[in-house]
């Protein structure tokens, strides 16, 4: 798996954790607004990735349309 698949799956890994927590009910108040706020920064990052990927040509096929 690449370095960017990886970092992906990372982040998934995280937002699901943190919904995990969130729906716990365990969490104080304001530790629910911290979480709340780390996953849209991570949710964020994760767009921005996809978004990367979806700019970028297919592996192999740069040279195909020079």
């Amino acid at each position: 798996m690449s370095d960017t698949a990886d970092s992906l799956d990372e982040l998934i890994g995280r937002l699901e954790r943190a919904a995990e927590q969130l729906r716990s009910g365990e969490l104080s108040t304001d530790a629910a607004a911290t979480l709340v706020d780390e996953c849209a920064a991570l949710a964020n990052r994760a767009g921005a990735e996809l978004e990367r990927r979806a700019a970028a040509p297919p592996p192999g096929q740069g040279s195909l349309l020079q």
